[in-house]
């Protein structure tokens, strides 16, 4: 059975598959009180576990929250409640978990830290961040995308900011489905190398514009990121050269009025956006946090073979 590793290393058939299998569950849903099973069980006696190296609320919530209503059992664990935090080694880990549940979700640092649990694992491992890449995340957000705006394909995506791990997966992201992306930041603050080549490879165009004001004026959709992630330190003046890439009213007004908005939050509001837009009428931060919970279900069922 597959690992969900990378958005790159899914078939664009296959995660076609996962989006259109979970707009058919929330659909399905629509109405119900949270607690109530999916029809049909899928997960019925499956045990899940979930890994947490990393703070987490969305992913953490939704992870749980889908593994309930589809009738499994989790198993929710902080790296402390794990013997690696006293040095056992991946290895030993993957192939631990392996003979206690059948599906391994893991939120760390280190790309090569899933990569080891994914090779060592006989079980299913599911990406839910690492320091590379998020890739549940942006399965979240094109499904967004779509409800609201119809296909992505040949659409243009601005990333403003910094090109850090979520923008690696958006990067991946517009090679399988087919969309434009413009990178909009600071020289120094590019994305990942291969990632970009990767983005072109679907027939969508690659474009870094450092002109905030110019990027927006064509965008379908604006994203934009905490300027530092969890596993940064900042720079001595990393938010200065930033502040100019802020997404605030001002650059809203250069965008077209049904201009999509998407964080994938946690916000530091007043710094990479401001409250004006995260909580206006172009933002679908709401959206993008409830789809997490129903594209997660649907890649847990692919990676088990249940789709």
């Amino acid at each position: 059975m597959p690992d969900f590793l990378e958005l790159s290393e899914v078939s664009a058939k296959d995660l076609r598959l996962i989006i259109d299998d979970a707009r058919k569950v929330k659909i399905e849903r629509n109405g119900k009180t949270r607690g109530l099973l999916d029809a049909g069980t899928p997960l019925a006696d499956h045990v899940v576990a979930l890994i947490f190296e990393k703070n987490s609320t969305r992913t953490r919530l939704s992870f749980d929250v889908g593994v309930r209503q589809m009738g499994g059992q989790s198993i929710v664990l902080a790296s402390t409640d794990l013997q690696r935090s006293r040095g056992e080694t991946i290895k030993d880990t993957a192939q631990v978990l392996s003979r206690y549940v059948d599906l391994i979700m893991i939120r760390t640092f280190a790309d090569k830290v899933i990569r080891e649990m994914a090779e060592h694992a006989s079980v299913p491992v599911i990406n839910g961040l690492t320091d590379y890449s998020h890739p549940c995340q942006i399965m979240a957000d094109v499904m967004t995308f779509e409800e609201k705006a119809g296909p992505i394909k040949g659409k243009t995506v601005v990333w403003v900011g910094t090109g850090n791990n979520v923008c690696n997966s958006f990067l991946h992201a517009a090679g399988q489905f087919g969309f434009n992306f413009v990178f909009c930041g600071p020289e120094g603050f590019d994305p990942d190398q291969k990632a970009v080549s990767f983005a072109t490879s679907g027939g969508g165009a690659f474009v870094i514009d450092r002109n905030p004001f110019n990027c927006v004026s064509a965008a379908d959709m604006i994203v934009t990121d905490a300027w530092i992630s969890m596993h940064e330190e900042a720079g001595g003046n990393d938010k200065q050269k930033l502040h100019a890439y802020q997404v605030n009213q001002k650059l809203l007004s250069h965008a077209r009025p049904d201009v999509l908005f998407m964080h994938c939050m946690p916000a530091h509001r007043e710094e990479e956006v401001t409250s004006e837009v995260l909580d206006g009428p172009n933002s679908v931060i709401l959206d993008e946090v409830e789809n997490r919970l129903h594209v997660q279900k649907s890649i847990m069922k692919w990676c088990l073979g249940l789709l």
